[in-house]
């Protein structure tokens, strides 16, 4: 007999309204709720009033708790009335969950970047559910407890959520996702809509680093990574870690580990035999 805890999804899909819409459940939820929103503005309930989300905001409900959610029209950047709001949806639940839960408390409603790497989580559980034949019901479970967990991470890596705080994280998220390809520091600050000289400021003040050499960070344990775990060769990788070329690669590798990508990677084999 299987003492293994549940964690099953419910409900999952994505939404996206472009006509107003209401729906209310003081009574409370039946089940356990998280709602990112992804495009646009709506109103929702949380701390016992109807407030303002917006795009990178999570909600995070638990059974019984009243829920309201309102989309009506709002002012975009233009100054232009218009009904957009987007978001991905689950409600789940299982003995897991409850543990979880327990575990910590949790805001209503945070804030987080919308990194792919996040929504992809969103993206994968709704592509389960929606699955017509499914022999393996449970994938959704494990991609769910993931979620939970990231949650829980990215709420211990923000533990303030100031406009500029939330800036540097999505500097931070936008680095690390990238860092394998080319991109310079135009390219960083489009991606959060700011200046290149105070998404520098904004990282530096939060991290003790500049975004370039964090960038350089990122590259290098990737690298070292691909050298002790993969048969790639030290050219490609360099390539496939986001370095211009090899010469560049094998200095800065040289400088950060005291021995040349050839030398790391035969000392570590030799240890891992």
């Amino acid at each position: 007999m299987s003492t293994q805890k549940s964690c099953q999804v419910y409900v999952a899909g994505y939404s996206f309204h472009q006509k107003p819409f209401y729906t209310s459940e003081m009574d409370g939820v039946k089940t356990y709720l998280v709602r990112v929103q992804t495009d646009g503005r709506c109103r929702a309930r949380y701390d016992g009033k109807l407030g303002m989300i917006e795009a990178g905001d999570v909600l995070l409900y638990s059974p019984g708790e009243p829920y309201e959610l309102k989309i009506d029209q709002e002012t975009n950047s233009l100054g232009e009335l218009m009904v957009e709001s987007g978001d991905y949806h689950i409600f789940f639940g299982g003995t897991w969950v409850d543990e979880w839960w327990n575990q910590q408390n949790r805001p209503t409603r945070m804030r987080f970047p919308l990194t792919e790497g996040f929504l992809n989580l969103f993206r994968q559980i709704a592509l389960e559910q929606r699955r017509m034949e499914n022999p393996l019901p449970e994938i959704s479970g494990y991609y769910l407890k993931i979620l939970c967990l990231d949650i829980d991470r990215l709420l211990k890596e923000q533990p303030t959520t100031t406009h500029k705080t939330y800036l540097a994280y999505q500097i931070k998220h936008y680095v690390e996702e990238n860092a394998s390809y080319m991109f310079k520091l135009e390219d960083v600050a489009a991606h959060v809509g700011i200046s290149v000289s105070r998404a520098v400021h904004l990282f530096k003040e939060a991290f003790g680093t500049s975004i370039m050499q964090y960038t350089l960070d990122v590259k290098l344990d990737m690298a070292k990574e691909r050298i002790i775990f993969s048969p790639m060769s030290l050219d490609n990788v360099a390539e496939t870690s986001g370095f211009a070329n090899y010469t560049y690669f094998h200095r800065v590798f040289r400088s950060r580990y005291g021995m040349s990508p050839k030398q790391f990677r035969l000392a570590n084999r030799e240890q891992l035999k």
